[in-house]
């Protein structure tokens, strides 16, 4: 599980998962979020500009995100 500390309002879904590491390049990340690769709290999001809150889990693969 990958804590990750928020230190604004939100974090746009994409942005996380670069800053996560989990993907290279911010277009690498559009292409995951819209095959559908990415749960957000449980459910597949296809929203590429979805915004991530504290509080939230982003599922990707084998690892999970947790929004503090």
């Amino acid at each position: 599980m990958i804590e990750f500390e928020l230190r604004g309002e939100f974090i746009p879904l994409i942005q996380l998962l670069k800053a996560t590491n989990l993907v290279q390049t911010g277009g690498e990340a559009q292409i995951v979020v819209t095959e559908g690769q990415v749960k957000y709290n449980g459910s597949v999001d296809y929203r590429k500009r979805l915004k991530v809150r504290r509080g939230d889990v982003v599922e990707f693969g084998k690892h999970t995100i947790r929004i503090k």
